[in-house]
């Protein structure tokens, strides 16, 4: 029986060491021209199949122009990711956010990740800011915070003011709004640089800080040598903890694991998700900022939160959702209660291009083989769920989601003055939430134009699908989710009541400019009421 499992062993790793070579070998080579033809033709049925959407913002004969323009220029073999740079412009000219398309990337082995993930990229350690047409350093997570604040002028012999041109058309905001471009480029620079050039051990960045140039090279970290030498040196005893000590820590520890949970602790950045806090003692101005709406225990923190701005008998509600992505409509749906003064019914039934569609995204050709025989077991139970719940109206597919039902405000719902933070990240789900803000005047948004669309945006569930020569993968929303409340032109995000950008100069002193114009406001509010 040991041999028998031994041999299985064997067998697996060596598939596994197989399957990985084919798939670097298949990524690296020069395709055929018929063979590119088909996996572009590929991405445009599966687009068709599945997007409800598709030709919202771009006519069909606009968009079967892109495609075939596409083919036609392709003359010579190319690699996978060769297609990827001429490909993922013409997805974006769909002009849906949720759309995406990513480049083919090496596989390794399970003891080759390993042994990446002890090498740290320092590169990785950098977070970018795009503002006044420059990248900038952010913030790092290195050990050399000198350069936070510096100018990137090039990476290797590419200047950044190109690669940042290159890299816009590469990925799409909801409709024809513009502001998602700069923040997301520069938020997710490194990871479109890895798109675009692959694996490298190192980089040469030349920076500019005030008027001087400098340039320095990040590396790959070596793995740090355990020392082999043995202190000789008596080391002293651990005291040994009494049984209550031991239980104070036990306690301790679960007490930190649920405010992890309850917050969504970002491993990465050593942060929080959501936040909250009282500005000033008498606590008449609370601070939430949300950075997304996709990890932990949120209904404990909403139920915590607005119990103690009850309490308080808070007036003022900053809401911070700039640089939020999106995530769970049942969290935003969960907040909206708490915000709203009067019933409320949040999306509407949402459009989609399938009676099944659950278990379409379930059985995509990037599932592992194991949830798809799961599914399969399961599939008569999805394919009730989904066909009780979807029904056919003009011609029409909708898909209905809980939260198209109508609710009231929650018990200890907040009735003071709100404003909302908002830029061109703030997107999806966060764009959906300030719709319904926006739209019953409940709030005053300061910032810029959202990079999501005020009437909604295809997410939901996603199709991920892989080509079958050169191994790229598109990914789609499936369903159409938006707020009843609609605006015209269609194709814009929810745009501020008061438009402040950011500055350069006011992130070098750390200045918060739209924070600090609310925060005046209500001064100037509370000197007229006298209060």
């Amino acid at each position: 029986m040991k041999k028998t499992i031994l041999l299985i062993w064997v067998l697996l790793g060596f598939i596994s060491c197989r399957s990985i070579k084919n798939h670097n070998e298949q990524i690296t080579k020069l395709h055929d021209i018929a063979h590119l033809h088909e996996d572009i033709d590929k991405v445009y049925t599966q687009l068709k199949r599945h997007h409800p959407k598709l030709y919202q913002y771009t006519p069909k004969e606009v968009l079967d122009f892109k495609f075939d323009s596409l083919k036609k220029a392709i003359t010579t073999p190319i690699d996978s990711r060769e297609l990827y740079k001429k490909l993922a412009p013409v997805v974006s000219q769909i002009r849906q956010g949720h759309i995406s398309l990513s480049s083919a990337n090496k596989w390794y082995t399970k003891k080759a990740r390993k042994q990446l993930l002890k090498r740290k990229f320092e590169f990785y350690a950098l977070d970018f800011e795009y503002l006044e047409n420059k990248l900038w350093v952010k913030d790092t997570r290195g050990e050399d915070s000198t350069i936070i604040g510096s100018e990137v002028v090039k990476i290797e012999d590419d200047l950044t003011s190109d690669l940042i041109k290159t890299y816009k058309t590469r990925f799409s905001s909801d409709g024809y709004n513009t502001t998602l471009y700069n923040r997301y480029v520069g938020r997710q620079f490194s990871n479109f640089y890895y798109k675009d050039k692959g694996f490298v051990d190192s980089l040469r960045i030349t920076f500019k800080n005030k008027d001087s140039l400098f340039v320095k090279t990040f590396k790959r970290l070596k793995e740090k040598e355990k020392s082999k030498k043995q202190d000789t040196t008596k080391v002293a005893k651990r005291e040994k903890l009494t049984s209550a000590e031991k239980r104070a820590n036990r306690l301790a520890l679960k007490k930190k694991r649920k405010f992890n949970r309850k917050h969504g602790f970002i491993k990465k950045y050593k942060t929080y998700t959501r936040n909250f806090r009282f500005m000033e003692e008498v606590k008449d101005v609370a601070y939430m900022k949300l950075r997304s709406f996709t990890n932990g225990n949120y209904k404990r923190f909403y139920k915590e939160s607005f119990a103690k701005l009850d309490s308080a008998k808070t007036k003022y509600l900053i809401l911070d959702l700039r640089d939020n992505g999106g995530g769970r409509i049942a969290e935003i749906d969960y907040l909206y209660s708490y915000l709203t003064l009067e019933n409320y019914k949040f999306i509407e039934d949402s459009e989609v291009n399938s009676r099944i569609p659950f278990l379409k995204f379930l059985m995509s050709n990037t599932t592992s083989n194991s949830i798809k025989v799961l599914s399969g077991i399961v599939s008569p139970i999805i394919i009730v769920q989904n066909l009780i719940r979807t029904r056919k109206r003009h011609g029409k597919l909708y898909y209905r989601f809980r939260q198209t039902r109508v609710k009231e405000p929650r018990p200890l719902h907040f009735t003071g003055k709100i404003y909302v933070l908002i830029n061109g990240n703030s997107f999806s789900a966060s764009s959906l939430l300030s719709t319904h803000l926006k739209a019953t005047k409940r709030a005053t948004f300061v910032g810029e134009e959202t990079g999501g669309a005020y009437n909604g945006t295809v997410a939901g569930i996603y199709k991920l699908y892989e080509l079958p020569n050169t191994k790229l993968k598109i990914r789609m929303g499936m369903m159409q989710i938006e707020a009843p409340q609609k605006q015209n032109p269609d194709g814009y995000g929810v745009k501020p009541d008061v438009e402040i950008l950011p500055a350069i100069n006011d992130r070098s002193i750390k200045k918060d400019s739209e924070l600090e114009w609310i925060l005046n406001d209500i001064e100037e509010k509370q000197g007229v009421l006298g209060l």
